[in-house]
């Protein structure tokens, strides 16, 4: 989406609060012993009683089988993105960490974002993967400027995770969004500066490094959506939705 209007922009900055109010809410709820069901039923209560819709619930992404089941993505420990919720439900335990990956429609706005979230206490490695992950997710943010390239954002990203010691996931990156959940351009986690399209006023797009602690390798579930490394090592996955601005890039869905 490029916002075209005052209107367009502000509809988007209302969404993104929206969202960002519903995921700091999901993350408060997350403790040993509750279940993916639960956190997936308090994501669209939530947003339904705010007047909105879940953009993810119903949605068929391009290559999908059939369409996506529940309105929140948990993706927990070596789950990298798309865990289905209330399928194969499961109960978080002390120690997990737990990807949470939600989008929500307002005024016909789509805004998305993810978080990934300590069950209790973790290691300190895994601390440290999420802090390498977010962090990656501040320096792509911070090349998203008018006149970069998307190598620059997607550079910055790949070189936070590695500096850390920790591997970037190539088959799975961010996009544009605002009329559809997933829009071009597809945004790689690794590049080059310099390369790929320029950045311009008024894009709107979902950045989100995704990283393992382990080897980069994924697979995909039966289910239809669910990577997971194939290593079984961990993984985190961290996304804002930004406005590209004569001021520098604005994060809609900022927590």
């Amino acid at each position: 989406m490029t916002i075209a209007n005052d209107t367009e922009r502000a509809n988007l900055i209302e969404a993104g609060k929206r969202l960002a109010a519903v995921l700091k809410m999901l993350r408060a709820k997350v403790a040993p012993g509750v279940t993916t069901e639960e956190l997936d039923d308090s994501a669209e209560q939530m947003i339904r009683d705010g007047g909105d819709e879940p953009c993810f619930l119903g949605y068929t992404p391009e290559g999908a089988q059939r369409p996506y089941p529940a309105t929140l993505c948990v993706s927990i420990n070596s789950e990298v993105v798309h865990g289905i919720p209330n399928e194969s439900i499961k109960t978080l335990k002390e120690g997990d960490i737990v990807g949470l990956d939600l989008g929500l429609t307002h005024k016909g706005i789509i805004v998305d974002a993810a978080i990934t979230v300590p069950v209790g206490v973790v290691s300190e490695e895994t601390e440290r993967l999420l802090i390498a992950t977010e962090q990656a997710l501040t320096e792509g943010i911070a090349q998203a400027v008018l006149g970069n390239h998307m190598g620059d954002i997607s550079y910055a990203i790949q070189k936070e995770i590695e500096r850390a010691g920790f591997k970037v996931v190539k088959e799975l990156g961010g996009h544009g969004v605002g009329d559809m959940v997933h829009e071009e351009p597809f945004i790689p986690n690794f590049g080059r500066p310099g390369e790929g399209p320029v950045l311009l006023e008024g894009m709107v797009l979902a950045l989100e490094p995704i990283s393992t602690a382990g080897k980069a390798a994924v697979t995909l579930a039966p289910d239809g959506y669910t990577y997971r490394t194939k290593d079984g090592s961990l993984s985190a996955h961290f996304e804002h939705t930004i406005l590209i601005e004569k001021n520098g890039p604005l994060v809609v869905t900022k927590l």
